[in-house]
């Protein structure tokens, strides 16, 4: 009985031996569970990005990432065997304190077939720095995770075929683009778990504006508040003694210019929204800051019954003439099924510098437009302070909802949106801001609004029908 007892004991200890040891099972699994963690584990985006404040919990995700891919037991994607993956870091020691050890941290000992040390020993690798862990894949193949630093030189980065690679900090942008190519043939996957203290550097163009609208590209920021493993004492007083600018990036994780951007209460996550079909009634009017040479920026702008702005369409181009801008916005007026009047002619506001004629131009851009079937109306506010506060107070969130929502069919104007910076005076860059121009001049005309369609009886019909024949019999309207 004793001898029993003895070994049911050694089964027990053993049992809990290797309950301490596997981590990954416990990653998100109790009653606290980090959603923008999982967010990003169930994006199938294959350029993912998280801007995550210090201790926000971005590089725990971006090491169980890298461990679901090399063991096969990714729960949100199509799993492989015999994958091959990099983790890059910025520095051989900063590799060592941070990725690798969050690797080995997830990384069950029996789930190791080898170790590849570049220094130290593979029988104490948190110690040293690795090379290679090659991970016993639950397809049956074995798996490498590969160790780079971004201070070997890009040549070092270069002839591998990939599954994937995880930046644990932003890289340097040729070391981003060697590692690219390094995923192309196998469609890998590449994700960044950083904190944007460089400022606006490529990242921030390439991955944040994502002007070229890759339809591949994904981020999230990822801030103390989104940890609910982070003690909230811990959060005051970081919160008290850090400056705000510092704020931005440390907590928040965004990316910060010296001057500061001239709307952050813009989130697109809040303002930016799934297009959806509009009520006829909805549907207000176009605003347009013209261009040539630069873009034309032109929005279709709605309102709904509580006064809630919706901009719906776009079109934005840049070195066409009026002909072509008409005829481009003819097509998405009837792409859409925008109003008309009885000559087929639609309305919109324009920068009041439209009206102004050049030397070799016989007509104005305004004129232009007009005879086109565009009724373009000059007479607008350009006041640029008034308007930005006017927009401020639509992007404004009262019970947690805003009176500015901007569809995803709009890439620019959230573009836009996204980079609009205060110059060194008290006056925003100009540049890269036709949409947030005619933004301004739209909801300086205080837009109502929309009055809803009430179904007359026919009694009501009947009645005034009535009444408009008494009037024309009176010589009435």
């Amino acid at each position: 009985m004793d001898e029993i007892l003895q070994k049911l004991e050694a089964i027990e200890a053993e049992l809990n031996k290797r309950r301490a040891m596997d981590t990954l099972s416990r990653y998100n699994a109790g009653r606290k569970k980090h959603k923008k963690q999982l967010a990003f584990h169930k994006c199938k985006k294959r350029n993912r990005w998280v801007f995550g404040g210090n201790r926000s919990g971005k590089t725990e995700c971006g090491a169980v990432e890298a461990v679901w891919m090399a063991r096969g037991i990714h729960p949100y994607r199509k799993n492989r065997k015999d994958v091959f993956g990099w983790v890059v870091s910025l520095t051989a020691q900063v590799q060592r304190d941070v990725a690798q050890r969050k690797i080995l941290y997830y990384l069950r000992p029996d789930w190791i077939e080898d170790i590849v040390m570049t220094s130290g020993r593979k029988d104490s690798p948190a110690s040293g720095v690795i090379d290679q862990i090659f991970v016993k894949n639950v397809f049956g193949g074995i798996s490498v995770i590969g160790f780079k630093s971004c201070e070997m030189g890009r040549e070092r980065f270069q002839g591998s075929s990939l599954d994937f690679v995880w930046f644990d900090e932003e890289p340097p942008k040729d070391i981003y683009e060697e590692c690219r190519m390094r995923v192309l043939d196998k469609k890998g996957d590449i994700f960044g778990t950083m904190t944007p203290l460089k400022g606006l550097t490529f990242v921030y163009y390439d991955i944040f504006m994502n002007p070229k609208c890759d339809p591949e590209v994904w981020y999230e920021f990822m801030e103390w508040a989104d940890n609910p493993f982070l003690p909230k004492e811990e959060i005051a007083l970081l919160e008290a003694t850090l400056p705000s600018d510092t704020l931005e990036t440390r907590r928040y994780g965004r990316f910060h210019e010296s001057h500061g951007l001239v709307y952050p209460e813009f989130d697109e996550n809040v303002h930016v929204i799934d297009p959806f079909p509009v009520p006829p009634e909805w549907q207000d009017t176009i605003s347009i800051d013209p261009g040539l040479k630069n873009p034309l920026s032109a929005h279709w702008y709605c309102v709904d019954y509580d006064g809630n702005v919706y901009v719906v369409a776009e079109h934005y181009c840049a070195g066409l003439d009026v002909d072509s801008h008409a005829d481009a916005i003819h097509g998405i007026c009837e792409r859409i099924g925008w109003k008309r009047d009885e000559k087929g002619r639609v309305t919109a506001l324009i920068d009041s510098a439209a009206d102004a004629r050049t030397l070799s131009a016989q007509k104005s851009v305004s004129e232009l437009f007009y005879g086109r079937g565009i009724l373009v109306n000059s007479r607008v506010n350009k006041d640029l302070f008034s308007g930005i506060a006017q927009v401020k107070r639509y992007l404004s969130q009262k019970n947690n909802l805003p009176s500015l929502y901007i569809f995803k069919s709009c890439p620019n104007m959230i573009r836009e949106f996204k980079g609009y910076f205060w110059g060194s005076g008290e006056t925003p860059v100009k540049k890269d801001d036709h949409a947030m121009d005619e933004l301004r001049y739209y909801l300086m005309t205080k837009p109502r609004p929309a009055k809803g369609t009430v179904e007359k009886s026919d009694a009501e019909r009947d009645k005034e029908r009535r009444i408009r024949a008494l009037r024309r019999k009176r010589g009435g309207v």
